[in-house]
C-alpha cells in the first residue's frame, strides 16, 4: 500500500482542483492520500467523492499555519470535525491573516516590480486561501522571476525587504484545538532548515504534551542528517513517523509518492482519530 499524507489543491496554493489531485494520485499508483490545503477544508468533499470513484482513499486534512517564537510551524491536522467552532475560528483567522499579509507584500513589491493586487487575484481559484505562492505565480507571469522556487529564494524569502511576517496561532494551542475537534496532528517538515529557522526539540516536547501524534520526517526539504535527528526525537518521545510529498501540482517540483508513510503508521493515526471522536461526539471521516 502506497500512502502520501501531504498534498495541496487549488483550494489553497496547489495548481489542480481537488479531483485533479486525486486523479493524479491514482495515476501515480497511490492507494491513500491526505488532502491538506492551507487553513481550509473546502476541497474535502470533491476529493473524497473522486477517491471513492477511483479507488483511492482520501484522508481529509488541513495544514495549519502557526508561529512559535517568531518561527513558522506548519501543523498537519487529520480527520478533525470541520464543524468544530473553535478550530474553525482559528482557521478563519489564519486565512484572514494570510490575505492581509499578501496585500502588504504586494504593496511593497509594487514600486519595484509593477505588481498589482489584481495580478495576484488572477492566480487565485475561487475562495482559495491566498498566500505567497499566488504572489509568486503573479511574479512569474510578469517575468520578474522564472518560477516559484526562484520567487521564494529571493523576493518572497524571509530575508527579503518585501517580506511581511504572518499573524498565526501558537502550535501548542493548535494541537489542543485539533485534538478537541477529534483530529490527529503531525508537524509538517519540522527540520527543513533550508526554509529558514526551525523550532527546537523543547518546542516539540511542548506540543507532545498538548497531544501531538507525529513528525513528518521523510520530506524532500530534510537532509539525511535532519531525518536521522527527527527519527531519534520521534523515538524518544513516542511519536509516529510519516513521509509525504507536499505535492502542489505544477506549483512545486515535489512529485506524488516521492516519500510515503508506512501502512502501520496510518492504522495508528486512524485509531487515534477514532478514539478522538469521543471528545466532541462526532465521527471523523
Amino acid at each position: 500500500m502506497r500512502i502520501d499524507l501531504h498534498t495541496h489543491s487549488n483550494a489553497s496554493d496547489g495548481t489542480q482542483p481537488p479531483a485533479g489531485v486525486v486523479t493524479s494520485a491514482a495515476e501515480a499508483g497511490l492507494d491513500v492520500i491526505a488532502l491538506t490545503d492551507h487553513d481550509t477544508s473546502d476541497g474535502w468533499d470533491e476529493a473524497v467523492a473522486t477517491g471513492e470513484r477511483l479507488g483511492v482513499r482520501v484522508v481529509p486534512g488541513v495544514e495549519i499555519s502557526c508561529l512559535r517564537g517568531g518561527v513558522s510551524v506548519h501543523l498537519l491536522s487529520y480527520r478533525h470535525d470541520p464543524a468544530d467552532e473553535p478550530l474553525a475560528r482559528m482557521l478563519a483567522g489564519s486565512r484572514t491573516s494570510r490575505a492581509s499579509r499578501a496585500r502588504l507584500m504586494v504593496e511593497r513589491l509594487g514600486p519595484d516590480t509593477g505588481l498589482r493586487w489584481e495580478d495576484v487575484l488572477e492566480h487565485v481559484h475561487g475562495g482559495a486561501t491566498i498566500g505567497r505562492p499566488h504572489i509568486a505565480d503573479a511574479l512569474v507571469a510578469r517575468g520578474v522571476v522564472a518560477d516559484r522556487d526562484e520567487a521564494f529564494a529571493t523576493v518572497l524569502s524571509g530575508r527579503s525587504r518585501y517580506f511581511v511576517p504572518q499573524t498565526a496561532p501558537d502550535p501548542v494551542e493548535a494541537v489542543r484545538r485539533v485534538r478537541a475537534a477529534g483530529g490527529v496532528s503531525v508537524i509538517a517538515h519540522p527540520a527543513a532548515s533550508k526554509r529558514g529557522s526551525c523550532i527546537g526539540d523543547a518546542d516539540i516536547e511542548a506540543m507532545v504534551e498538548a497531544g501531538l501524534a507525529g513528525l513528518e520526517v521523510d520530506h524532500r526539504d530534510h537532509s539525511d542528517a535532519e531525518r536521522a535527528h527527527l527519527r531519534d526525537v520521534a523515538r524518544s518521545l513516542g511519536l509516529l513517523v510519516t513521509g509525504s510529498s507536499d505535492y502542489h501540482g505544477t506549483g512545486k517540483r515535489n512529485l506524488l509518492g516521492e516519500n510515503t508513510t508506512d501502512p502501520e503508521v496510518l492504522a495508528r493515526l486512524d485509531a487515534l482519530a477514532e478514539a478522538g471522536a469521543g471528545v466532541t461526539g462526532t465521527s471523523p471521516r
